[in-house]
C-alpha cells in the first residue's frame, strides 16, 4: 500500500529522531529535530522541551499527532520497521501494542493477524511475512523460538500492565508455561520481580522486562498518567512511541500532521455541512432525506459506497433513547427494521457483520456513546444527534466515524466528498460553535475546525444537497443574488439561461443568483432578458460583486513557465530525478572502502564503541548475550552472509543487484581483511554498518546527481529552454487546506484575495511577511502569490539536491513575471542560496526578457527590498 506524503514524512521524521538518538541521547536528538525551521513551523503550540521518563531517561519517548481520519493504526505498524532499523536493531523486534479500550483491543488483534489487512500487509512487507501476534490474555502462548525467530507482536489495553500493586494481575503472575524462556538464560536484570527465594519470577511483565520491547501507544492521550510510567519502568521498553488526534502537554510531540494536509491526500471528507433544528424530530427526519439523497449519488460511483446515517440517541434515563429513536425510524421515517442496527455495550447488533458487503442492508446504525474509536466505516456520511451537542458525550469520536473518506480516495461527486451533521438545538449557532470545539478535540487546529464547519438554516431544503454552493474542493463559492421585477415571460428567458439560477418570490419578482463570476456573455444574455427599467440596475449589482472578487476567482491566468531540458535529443520537464533517469553512472565507479574516521569499532570489557564520523555509539550486550567477545566465530556469520545481508537492508532500485552486490563484497573485504576487523563485530552491529552504508550510498548518489545537473543545465552546451507551452497555472482553488495568514494586513493584490494569502515562515510579522508587503506595493504589480514549498502545484526550479519553490511570484502589467526569494542575512551567502541564484537566473535569461528573478535580502549595499527589487525590474 502506498504511502500518503505526510505519511511519509511522518515516518522520515521519526527516522531521524531514532538514529539521532542512538548516537546523542533522545534529549538532545529530540531538541534538534524540532528546532528545524520546517518541523518547528509545523508543531507551533506543540513544541515543546523533552521530557525523559522518570525511571528511563536514556529511552526514546516521542508523540506522533494525526487528526482522526490520518491512519495511525497503519503508521503505527510502519514504525516498527523504521524503530528496527534506527534504534532497536534487531532482526525480529518485540513489540507491546498498547490501546485504550477491550474493544479496540480485539479489533486491532483480529487486524494484525488478517493477512489481507493493510496493517498486516505493512509488518508482511518489511518482515518477510515472519509475524507472530497475540492478543495479551494469550501470552502462555509464546514460546522463545516465536521471539527468536519473529517479529512479535502482543497488542493489550494500557490497563492490563497500569497497576500499582501487581498481586492478582495474571501478566504479574509466576507462570511455569513461560519457564522455557528464562531457564536458557544464566544472568538476569538485577531490578525483575523476584520470587521469595530470590528466583525471577516466570511472569509476562518480567518476560518483557528482559527483551526490552518497543512500546507503540495508540491513543496515546489517555495513557499519560504517572502510573503508567510506573508500568513503563516494570517493563523496561526500549523505545515509546505515542500516536494520537489530541496529545497532552509534556509528551514530546515530534510530528504534527494538519487536518489540511488529510484533506489534501483525500483521507477526510470535508467541509462538514451542518444544519441545525429546533426539534430532534426534524433533524432524524433531515439525515434520513440527505441520507437518501446520497444513496442516490453513490449509485452513479465506480466503487461501491452505501452511505449510513450514525445517530446518537440519549441515555435510558432520559426522553430520546435507543428505544424511541428506533421506533421513530420505523414508525414515522418507514425505514425497515433490518436496515437499521444498534451498537452499544447491551446490544451488539455490528458484530460479526461487513458493513462494506453490497449485500449488507444496514444504512442506519443507533448508539449512545459505545462505539468511541473501536468502530470504523467510511461509508458513514451522516451524524445526527437528537441532544443537545453541547451536552452530549464523546460527540468528538462518534463524529469522526463520518469524517473518513471511501477507499481513502477523492469521489467523482462533490457530494460525497462532504460529511454531513444535522443537530438539534434549540438557538441558531451554538451547534456550530460547540461542533467547532469537538473538531479541536479530534485533532484540528482551531482555524481548520472553523473552515471546515458550513451552515445551513433548518429552514433550507434539505433533499437537494445542490444548494451547498461549494466548489470541488470543499470550499464556498462566492454568490451573488439580486431581486428584480420581471414579467411571466422574462422568467421564462431567464430559466432557459445556463449557469443563472432563478427563483420566483412573489409575484412578477424573482432573485436571480451566480455562482462565482460571471463572463460577458452571460452578462449580456441575462440583462438582455430583463425589463429595461432593471439593466443599469442589475448591471451596477454585477460590476460591484465584481469588484469583491479576487482575480483568481474572476478567472483571470496567472501563468509561470516552467524550465526545459534536452535529454537525449528530446526536451522535458527540468527535474533532477528525470535527469538521473537518463544519467549513465554506476556505483562501482565510486569506491567501497570506509576509513577509521567513518567507522570504527574498539572493544570494552563490557561493551564496545563504535565511531561513526566522529560521533560515539556505546552498546552494551549483557542482555542480549552471556559472550561479549567481538571476535569469536559464531557459526553462519560469515562475510558472504553480511554482503546478502547488507544488500536487503540498502537495496536501490536503479542500482543493478549483481553490481550493488559486488561492491558491497568489496566493501566488506575491505572492512575485514584490510582493516581486519573480526566478522562477529560487524555482524553484532550490523545496523549501524547499514545506516553508514545507506549514507555512503546517498552521498554517491548525491554526486552523481551533481554531475547530471551540472551536465544538463549548468554546462554551457546544454540545451535549456523556458516554455509557456509547459508552465505552471495557478487558480482560484489553489493553497486549499493550506494555512493562511491572520492578521490586520489585508494585501490589496493577491491572486487568492486578501483572505487567502498562505501563512509565511516565521514570524507572524517577520522578515519574509515584511517583503509580501513590498511586493503588494510595488508599481506596476498586476497581482502577485505567495509560492507554498513543496506543494504539488506550486512553481519550482530544479537543484541538484531537489527542488527550490521561490517565495513570492508576480504577474506585471508590462507582461514580464517576477519571481522573488527572499533570504534572511544568516543565510544570503550560503551554498544553498548560489545554487538557487544560479538556477533563477538561468530561468530569468532563457524567458527572453519574460521573466524577472532575484534573490531580496533584508539589506543589500545599502539598499533594502523594496529598492533591491526596483532596480531588478529596472534592469539593474
Amino acid at each position: 500500500m502506498k504511502l500518503k506524503q505526510y505519511q511519509l514524512e511522518t515516518l522520515a521524521t521519526l527516522r531521524r529522531f531514532l538514529e539521532e538518538s542512538r548516537i546523542v541521547g533522545p534529549a538532545m536528538a529530540y531538541e534538534s529535530v524540532v528546532q528545524e525551521p520546517e518541523q518547528a513551523s509545523r508543531l507551533g503550540h506543540y513544541a515543546d522541551a523533552y521530557q525523559p521518563l522518570n525511571d528511563l531517561p536514556q529511552v526514546p519517548y516521542v508523540c506522533l499527532r494525526l487528526p482522526t481520519g490520518g491512519g495511525k493504526t497503519l503508521l503505527a505498524a510502519r514504525a516498527v520497521d523504521v524503530a528496527r532499523h534506527a534504534w532497536v536493531e534487531k532482526d525480529w523486534p518485540l513489540v507491546l501494542w498498547l490501546v485504550p479500550t477491550n474493544t479496540i483491543r480485539r479489533q486491532t488483534v483480529e487486524a494484525l493477524k488478517n493477512p489481507r489487512h493493510s496493517y498486516r500487509k505493512a509488518l508482511d512487507e518489511n518482515f518477510d511475512s515472519r509475524v507472530r501476534v497475540f492478543d495479551i490474555g494469550d501470552f502462555q502462548h509464546v514460546r522463545p523460538h516465536d521471539i527468536r525467530n519473529n517479529c512479535c507482536l502482543v497488542v493489550g489495553t494500557i490497563q492490563t500492565l497500569r497497576v500499582t500493586n501487581t498481586e492478582g494481575r495474571k501478566v504479574y503472575a509466576h507462570h511455569e508455561d513461560l519457564e522455557p524462556h528464562f531457564s536458557a538464560r544464566s544472568s538476569f536484570p538485577d531490578n525483575l520481580e523476584r520470587l521469595d527465594d530470590g528466583s525471577p519470577k516466570f511472569s509476562f511483565a518480567n518476560l518483557l522486562h528482559i527483551h526490552q520491547p518497543l512500546m507503540i501507544v495508540d491513543e496515546a492521550h489517555n495513557a499519560v498518567t504517572g502510573l503508567t510510567r510506573e508500568m513503563q519502568s516494570r517493563v523496561s521498553p526500549c523505545a515509546i512511541i505515542e500516536f494520537t488526534a489530541t496529545p497532552r502537554r509534556k509528551s514530546n510531540i515530534l510530528h504534527s500532521v494538519t487536518a489540511g494536509e488529510l484533506k489534501k491526500e483525500e483521507m477526510i471528507k470535508l467541509p462538514v455541512m451542518l444544519s441545525e433544528h429546533d426539534t430532534w424530530q426534524n433533524a432524524v427526519g433531515a439525515a434520513v432525506a440527505a441520507r437518501k439523497s446520497l444513496a442516490k449519488e453513490a449509485a452513479s460511483d465506480q466503487s461501491h459506497i452505501r452511505p449510513i446515517v450514525l445517530f446518537q440517541a440519549q441515555p435510558k434515563n432520559l426522553e430520546v433513547t435507543i428505544d424511541v429513536l428506533k421506533e421513530h425510524l420505523i414508525e414515522a421515517e418507514r425505514i425497515p427494521a433490518e436496515r437499521i442496527a444498534v451498537a452499544t455495550g447491551d446490544q451488539r447488533e455490528l458484530d460479526g457483520i461487513d458493513l462494506f458487503d453490497p449485500a449488507c442492508p444496514i444504512e442506519h446504525v443507533i448508539t449512545v456513546e459505545a462505539l468511541k474509536e473501536g468502530w470504523d466505516c467510511s461509508f458513514a456520511y451522516v451524524f445526527c444527534s437528537v441532544a443537545r451537542i453541547r451536552d452530549a458525550k464523546d460527540v468528538e469520536q462518534l463524529l469522526g466515524r463520518v469524517l473518513r473518506m471511501p477507499y481513502a480516495e477523492q469521489r467523482a461527486s462533490d457530494r460525497l466528498n462532504r460529511a454531513y451533521a444535522f443537530l438539534s438545538e434549540p438557538t441558531f449557532g451554538e451547534a456550530a460553535k460547540t461542533l467547532v470545539d469537538k473538531l479541536v478535540k479530534m485533532g484540528f487546529d482551531d482555524f481548520e475546525a472553523r473552515q471546515s464547519i458550513v451552515e445551513r438554516t433548518s429552514a433550507e431544503p434539505e433533499l437537494d444537497l445542490e444548494d451547498t454552493l461549494l466548489d470541488a474542493a470543499g470550499r464556498s463559492k462566492p454568490l451573488f443574488t439580486q431581486i428584480v421585477e420581471a414579467s411571466p415571460s422574462v422568467l421564462s428567458n431567464l430559466r432557459k439561461l445556463e449557469g443563472v439560477s432563478v427563483r420566483q418570490t412573489e409575484e412578477e419578482r424573482v432573485e436571480i443568483s451566480f455562482e462565482g463570476a460571471v463572463d460577458d456573455g452571460l452578462r449580456r444574455a441575462v440583462l438582455d432578458a430583463v425589463a429595461d427599467s432593471e439593466r443599469k440596475r442589475l448591471d451596477t449589482a454585477i460590476e460591484g460583486f465584481h469588484r469583491t472578487l479576487s482575480p483568481a476567482e474572476l478567472g483571470e491566468s496567472f501563468k509561470v513557465p516552467r524550465l526545459r531540458s534536452a535529454i537525449q535529443g528530446s526536451l522535458g520537464i527540468a527535474d533532477t530525478d528525470a535527469l538521473m533517469e537518463h544519467h549513465d553512472w554506476s556505483i562501482l565507479d565510486h569506491t567501497a572502502e570506509l576509513a577509521e574516521n567513518e567507522f570504527a569499532i574498539r572493544e570494552t570489557s563490557r561493551e564496545f564503541e563504535i565511531n561513526l564520523n566522529g560521533n560515539r555509539i556505546t552498546y552494551q550486550f549483557a542482555r542480549e548475550s552471556n559472550q561479549l567477545a567481538l571476535d569469536v566465530d559464531v557459526e553462519g556469520w560469515t562475510p558472504e552472509a553480511l554482503v546478502i545481508w547488507l544488500d536487503q537492508q540498502v537495496r536501490e532500485p536503479d542500482i543493478r543487484q549483481s553490481e550493488m552486490l559486488r561492491w558491497l563484497g568489496d566493501l566488506v573485504h575491505h572492512l575485514t581483511s584490510k582493516r581486519g576487523l573480526h566478522i562477529s563485530a560487524l555482524m553484532r552491529c550490523k545496523y549501524i554498518l547499514a545506516r553508514k552504508v545507506r549514507e555512503k550510498i546517498a552521498d554517491i548518489r548525491q554526486l552523481e546527481r551533481k554531475r547530471a545537473y551540472q551536465r544538463y543545465l549548468i554546462a554551457p552546451d546544454a540545451e535549456v529552454e523556458v516554455s509557456f507551452d509547459h508552465a505552471f497555472e495557478f487558480n482560484s482553488d489553489m493553497y486549499l487546506g493550506e494555512r493562511h495568514y491572520r492578521g490586520p494586513w489585508k494585501p490589496t493584490l493577491h491572486f487568492l484575495g486578501p483572505e487567502r494569502v498562505p501563512a509565511f515562515d516565521g514570524a507572524k510579522d517577520g522578515e519574509e511577511f515584511q517583503c509580501a508587503q513590498v511586493v503588494d506595493s510595488l508599481p506596476g504589480v498586476k497581482h502577485w502569490i505567495r509560492n507554498v514549498a513543496r506543494h504539488q502545484r506550486s512553481f519550482w526550479l530544479p537543484t541538484a539536491t531537489g527542488r527550490f519553490y521561490p517565495d513570492f511570484l508576480a504577474s506585471m502589467k508590462d507582461g514580464r513575471l517576477l519571481v522573488v526569494e527572499y533570504k534572511g542575512a544568516h543565510l544570503a551567502d550560503g551554498p544553498d542560496t548560489s545554487e538557487k541564484r544560479v538556477i533563477g537566473e538561468i530561468w530569468a535569461r532563457k524567458s527572453e526578457g519574460k521573466g524577472v528573478f532575484l534573490i531580496a535580502e533584508k539589506s543589500k549595499d545599502g539598499k533594502d527590498a523594496r529598492a533591491q527589487i526596483l532596480e531588478r525590474l529596472r534592469g539593474g
